[in-house]
Formats: C-alpha cells, structure tokens, sequence
C-alpha cells in the first residue's frame, strides 16, 4: 500500500485517538481507549515495516509512546497478561532481533572453536580456564571410571536451586554488561564460548568426547543457548545507545532496556528447565543413549522454535490481520 493511502484510511482514527489523549474530546472508556491505542500500535508496526524513514512512522511512534501511560495506568492488567506476553508480546519483539541473536550465536561459537584450538595447542590452557582443582577432581573420577560424577555428588534440590540461580545471574550480567556499548555482553559471549570450547576440548583428549556431549548436553542445550539469547539482549541495549535512528540517544536507550529486560525475562522459565534437568536427571549417566539424543533433541528443537520460528510464524500472523484490516478501511 502507498504511503499516502496509508495516512488517508487511517488519519481520521489518528486525529480522534489525539483528541482524546490531549482532553479535546470526551474520555473513552480505559477499554475502548486500550483498542484504540492497539489499532495505532498494529498500524505504528506496519508504517515501520513499509516506511521505516518516514514522518508517518514519527508521528504514529510519538502518540504511542504519548499514549501508553495513559492508558496503563487506569487499565486493569488482564488476568491472562503472563500468558500472553509468553505467547504473544514476546515472539513479536523477538522478530526484530533476529539480527542480535544470531551475532550473540556467532560470537560464541567462534570463540568456542578458539578456547578448543588453544586447549589443543597449550597443555596447561585447560587450568588456566577452568581452575587446578576442577581439572584434578575430574581426572580423578576419570581414573574411578565415573568422570561424570560430579553431577551426582550434590543433593538434587540443592544442585537444582544453585545451578538455576547462578544461571540467571550469568544472563543478567550478559544483559546488563551491554550497556557498555555492546562489547561487554560480546565479552560475556566470548568468555563463556572459550571455557566450553577448552572444557570440550578436554574430554575429547581423555578419549570421551561422546561421554561428555551425551551427558553434558541434557541440560546444556538450553543452558548454554540462553546464555546465548541472554548475549543478544544486551546487545539490543547497546544498539539502543549506538543506533538512536529517528529517536533521541535516551529514548532509544530506555526502548532497549525494555526489550532487552523482556528478552531476559524470557528465558527463565527455560533457566528453571535446564535446572531441572542438571539437578534431576543428567547425574543418571546410566540411561541409554537413545534417551539422552531424545531430550538434547527436544531441547534443542523447542530453543529454535520459540527463539527463531515462532517469531516468524507470529509476525506473518499479524501483518496478514492488519492487511485485511487496511484492505477495506
């Protein structure tokens, strides 16, 4: 659709949603005025899309935003808003940071390659990362034929509790470490890529590469990639300070803080299940190896969908409902 079209359908709304936000026109009740403020958001979406540059996309980004406190502070949250934002609100903002994601991946695994090239061609590397008294207590249960007896020594609850805390706390440092102008978020990534990379590295030397993936993995898959995810949150933060666009340098920094807090707000419910899933069962390295392919495998394929596909399949979702909307206006 032309842009001109575009504003001729829809000014009249445009100007009636500004009347009554400034007091020129009779208050509208809190949920009326919510679907209002929802048909300028959907058409604020598709002005961004088709005309990102434009005075259009600027004036319907300024009511929005003129708009939004007004509105959510006589509104009662629905009692549903926990879900929607999950099933939503979330994978609709994930769409705009596919871009994020995937550098946050790349970082990692490149420096996953480095810490396992550098393991490979420095023997004391792998101490140097991952500390004398992991190496020597993990050669020692190597030497004892259980050298993954580490996840079995602690109590499940306990392992459960303290691996889910220290792993929200790792992607709340990888958030909030973008705030220096992305790099630090990159040094998260970076740091975290080497150490896996070494650890590896490590048992691939010991001859049990496959004993560590099988087992390692159960829970790693979703540890290990929002971690990830984590890394790409900060850095929405840090392009919010380096690439204002059409916002000014702090409302732009204040946008991605608030996405990128909601893109780390996201992963916990998937930090409580890599939890679960070290404290619980990674420590029955018994289990046949069907089992352990089976849930890396689910893991892996529920991290791509919510975090890659999903979003997509949301995004063509409300952009076809909004053609259909604007077709006949």
């Amino acid at each position: 659709m032309r842009e001109a079209a575009f504003v001729k359908q829809n000014k009249d709304k445009w100007i009636r949603f500004e009347n009554v936000l400034s007091g020129n026109q009779i208050d509208l009740s809190p949920d009326e005025l919510s679907a209002l403020y929802l048909e300028v958001t959907d058409h604020l979406s598709f002005a961004k899309t088709f005309y990102p540059q434009s005075k259009t996309t600027q004036y319907l980004n300024h009511l929005a935003s003129q708009s939004h406190q007004k509105i959510y502070k006589t509104k009662r949250e629905s009692s549903t808003r926990f879900i929607t934002f999950f099933t939503e609100e979330f994978p609709l903002l994930m769409f705009n940071y596919q871009r994020q994601l995937l550098i946050s991946f790349l970082v990692f695994a490149l420096f996953c390659i480095v810490g396992a090239y550098s393991a490979a061609t420095d023997g004391a590397y792998v101490r140097t990362i991952l500390g004398d008294a992991y190496v020597n207590m993990t050669l020692e249960n190597i030497a004892d034929n259980d050298p993954m007896r580490v996840y079995k020594e602690m109590n499940e609850v306990e392992m459960f509790m303290g691996i889910t805390v220290n792993n929200i706390k790792v992607a709340l440092m990888a958030f909030i470490f973008g705030i220096l102008l992305s790099l630090g978020s990159l040094y998260i990534m970076m740091q975290n890529g080497i150490m896996l990379g070494s650890f590896q590295y490590f048992f691939y030397d010991k001859g049990l590469l496959w004993e560590s993936m099988r087992t390692i993995w159960i829970h790693g898959t979703i540890e290990i990639s929002v971690i990830i995810i984590a890394g790409a949150a900060g850095l929405v933060l840090g392009n919010g300070i380096l690439f204002p666009g059409t916002y000014s340098r702090l409302e732009s920094f204040k946008r991605g803080m608030k996405d990128g807090l909601k893109i780390v707000v996201s992963t916990i419910p998937f930090f409580i299940i890599a939890g679960f899933l070290e404290g619980f069962v990674t420590r029955h390295t018994e289990m046949p190896d069907w089992l352990a392919i089976l849930i890396i495998s689910i893991s892996l394929l529920l991290i791509l969908f919510y975090y890659v596909v999903y979003p997509r399949i949301r995004y063509k979702k409300q952009l076809h409902a909004l053609d259909e909307r604007t077709d006949y206006l």
